[in-house]
């Protein structure tokens, strides 16, 4: 890892270095690139106050960031948040950045009273899965995801 990397969290003024890193990770998941889309997404967010972003800089440049939104379990009565998105560029991987951002999103959840963190992976996501079990997390082998399209 580059010896001045610092996880922070990220402002607009990162939204340049930032809106191409989330490309990335859209693509990693299958999705057509589209820098404007990406980076007008996490603007918005960022404005708007609907998401924390945490993001990894060498001082150079952004090499990760991790992205959290707010909710709410009306089972639990608590609130939570979900850490939906982690991705480190191909160039900066196994050099510890993706552990670095997820414990500075716990403990920032943390210290916001947060009851839990959850998060999602694609099934063949096996380095993702290691990480987050070496973290702690847990997987769930209750409850089912179902989602309902409703562009269709």
């Amino acid at each position: 890892m580059h010896p001045d990397t610092t996880i922070r969290l990220a402002n607009i003024l990162d939204l340049e270095g930032l809106g191409g890193l989330f490309d990335q990770y859209r693509q990693f998941y299958d999705c057509a690139s589209d820098l404007d889309k990406a980076r007008g997404w996490l603007e918005e967010n960022l404005e708007a106050g609907r998401s924390t972003i945490f993001v990894a800089d060498n001082g150079a440049l952004l090499t990760g960031f991790t992205q959290l939104y707010p909710a709410l379990c009306s089972v639990d009565l608590v609130e939570y948040f979900v850490l939906y998105d982690l991705y480190v560029s191909e160039s900066a991987r196994r050099q510890g950045i993706a552990r670095r951002l997820m414990n500075a999103a716990s403990d920032w959840a943390k210290a916001q009273g947060a009851a839990r963190l959850d998060l999602e992976t694609a099934r063949d996501n096996i380095a993702g899965q290691a990480l987050y079990q070496s973290l702690g997390y847990e997987l769930d082998e209750v409850f089912l995801k179902f989602s309902l399209d409703l562009n269709d």
